[in-house]
Order: C-alpha cells, then sequence, then structure tokens
C-alpha cells in the first residue's frame, strides 16, 4: 500500500489547479486512444488461440497470452482518458447527459440489431413464426449485449451518469482526500480477488469498486503536476515488470489447473490497475515528434474510435473463419497483422458509413 501511494505521489508533488487540456495535452491523449483502440483490437485477436490452450502447441499459446498481457490495458486507459477529459469540467448534468448518451446510444443500437442479424444468419439465435416472441428475443439480446465486446457500452453508460457526481468530488477535493479514494479503491479491488477475498472482513465497501476509480485515477495522473525531472527509465522498467508478470503469471495459473485463468487480465484487478497506470503516465511524459500527415491519421482515427470498436468484432468473426490470427503463419506475426487488417477494415466502413447525409452520424459513432 505503500508503494501505491509513493507511485500516485510521485515523489509528493504538488497537484495542478484542474484546467482546461491544452493542445500537448490532447496531443499525448490523442496518441494514447489510438494505441488503446488498436491494442483492443489486438487483444479480441489472440484470445481465439488463448481460449484453445489444451489443443494448441505451447509456443503458439504463449504468443496469445504474450499479445493478450500486453494490451490488457486498452480498456483500463480508455476510462482513464474519459476521466482525463471530463471530470474537470462543470457540466448541467441533464444537457451532459443528452449529449453524452445520444453520441454513443445511436451508434451502440444500430450496431447491436447488425450483431443479432448476424446471430440469426449464423443460426445463433433462430426466429419464430411468433412475433412477439422474436420482439422479447431482440429486447432480450439487447438488454445483456448482443456480442461479446459491447459490455464496454453500457460500463460507459453507466459512467456517464455518475460523471457529473464524481466531477464535482475531484474539483472541489484535496490531493489527500483523491488519493484517499484512490488507496481505499485500490485496497478493496485487491481484497475482492481470489486468495485474498477471505480475509476481508463483512464491511460494505461496494461504494469504492468498479471502473469509477479508474475515471479518478487517470484525473489524477493527467492533471498532477510532474517532477521537473522525469524518470522515463523507470516507468518502462516497471512497464516490462508488469508484462512478464502478468504473462507468466497467466501461463503458471493456467498449467496448474489445466484451465484458463484470467486472474492476471482481469481489469478490475490490482495487477492492470498498476500496468494501465504506468502506461498512462508514459504516455504523458514521453515526447516525441509525430509527422504531420500521421497526425492527421491519427486523428481521423481518434474521431471514428467508438465506431470501429463497435464494427471490429464482425471483421474478426469473418476472418476468424480462416483462424488467421494464428493459423496463416507464425502466431507472433499473424496476431497483429490479422489485427492490422481488421483495424484498416473497420475503418474504412465506418468512414464511408458516416458520409451518409443524414443518418451518418448515427451509425458511424
Amino acid at each position: 500500500m505503500l508503494f501505491l501511494s509513493k507511485l500516485l505521489t510521485l515523489e509528493n508533488a504538488q497537484t495542478a489547479t484542474p484546467e482546461i487540456p491544452g493542445p500537448q495535452t490532447i496531443d499525448w491523449i490523442n496518441n494514447l486512444k489510438v494505441i488503446s483502440l488498436f491494442a483492443v483490437i489486438v487483444l479480441h485477436t489472440a484470445s481465439l488461440l488463448l481460449m484453445d490452450f489444451k489443443n494448441a502447441t505451447l509456443s503458439d499459446w504463449f504468443a496469445a497470452d504474450l499479445y493478450n498481457a500486453l494490451t490488457r490495458f486498452a480498456v483500463p486507459v480508455f476510462v482513464m482518458i474519459t476521466g482525463a477529459l471530463l471530470l474537470h469540467r462543470e457540466y448541467e448534468i441533464g444537457d451532459f447527459l443528452k449529449r453524452r448518451l445520444s453520441r454513443i446510444i445511436w451508434p451502440f443500437l444500430f450496431w447491436s440489431l447488425v450483431y443479432i442479424g448476424y446471430s440469426l444468419y449464423d443460426e445463433e439465435i433462430v426466429f419464430t413464426s411468433d412475433v412477439w416472441k422474436n420482439v422479447l428475443l431482440v429486447l432480450h439480446q439487447l438488454k445483456y449485449g448482443a456480442y461479446y465486446h459491447l459490455w464496454y457500452v453500457y460500463m460507459l453508460i453507466g459512467l456517464y451518469f455518475i460523471i457529473p457526481v464524481v466531477g464535482r468530488f475531484v474539483r472541489a477535493a484535496t490531493e489527500r482526500e483523491i488519493l484517499y479514494f484512490l488507496v481505499v479503491w485500490f485496497a478493496v479491488i485487491s481484497f475482492t480477488q481470489p486468495y485474498l477475498s477471505r480475509f476481508w472482513p463483512q464491511v460494505d465497501v461496494r461504494y469504492f469498486t468498479g471502473y469509477i476509480g479508474y475515471l479518478v485515477l487517470g484525473h489524477y495522473l493527467a492533471f498532477k503536476e510532474l517532477p521537473g525531472k522525469r524518470n522515463t527509465t523507470g516507468l518502462v522498467i516497471f512497464y516490462f515488470l508488469c508484462l512478464a508478470g502478468i504473462a507468466v503469471g497467466t501461463y503458471f495459473t493456467t498449467a496448474s489447473t489445466g484451465n484458463i485463468s484470467t486472474l492476471m487480465y482481469e481489469p478490475l484487478g490490482p495487477f492492470i490497475i498498476l500496468y494501465a497506470a504506468g502506461i498512462f503516465l508514459l504516455a504523458r511524459i514521453t515526447v516525441y515528434q509525430i509527422p504531420g500527415s500521421l497526425i492527421r491519421i491519427r486523428d481521423l482515427i481518434g474521431n471514428y474510435s467508438l465506431g470501429i470498436y463497435l464494427c471490429h468484432a464482425l471483421f474478426l468473426t469473418l476472418l476468424g473463419e480462416w483462424n488467421p490470427s494464428y493459423k496463416l503463419c507464425n502466431p507472433y506475426l499473424s496476431i497483429p497483422l490479422t489485427a492490422l487488417v481488421c483495424s484498416v477494415l473497420s475503418f474504412v466502413l465506418i468512414f464511408l458509413l458516416s458520409k451518409i447525409p443524414y443518418i451518418g452520424k448515427y451509425v458511424a459513432g
């Protein structure tokens, strides 16, 4: 716990007064957004091989394990970016919810129906002659998620409801109060893990669970006034230690039980919290020049990130008919290659859909 406190306080530097991020801040956040988007696609590409632990060769399976460990920061970092961009602002609640929810609800509904249609085509679900039962089936799919990756949208909607409240807290709170929240959140998350949960007394701590902690952590790390001397080397070493620990730990816990263990992968777990925080800070303090042409491509991808996220699973499923993610060639190469192809196809589709008059923005995100 002392280690976490020291990590977050960054040598006890003082918190900067929250201000609207300037061009430099937006620049590194835009970099991180595109990196995280591609990381999600790599993660989903590798998952098919990861789940084939009993049949795949150890070398192939470990490639999927490594890529999963490499990219598990993606969703937590997305939430941290949301906290960094939204919590420092004052909102009128009704206007905030209207603008934010309308931006994601319509693309979400459109792509949910697309995935329901694909499930009908693939005969995973079947319509009958009873119209009302068919309607209930569609509503059931919408209630619980029409495809595996759409859980993120449900989680994001829940966060939007709490952002006006949490934002008021972080804007008024002292650094000590924010750190108190983050340390308790981390402790509660840690003690909900297997092997540790039995030591936690029957104290109701549900208020310190869930992705809300990533919102606060993202805001804190984005606005924290950093020391003049940036310890990039230390963060890089920390990153590789986390990566190795997650990948190797997953192998041993899986091998010991004979079944896939996601203990080290859990986004609401202490390992990924530290991993995501390290990557977020590394992205903030790393300075490098990007050519103007790549900046335009990056910003274009960032503008369509929601739509690309929503549709990428469809292309992965279609590509999965040939299983290219690890049968095309060596999985260390084929997994990122498949993810890249999927990313390009998703971007092209969303870009074209966005150009449809009147309805483009409602389906492209």
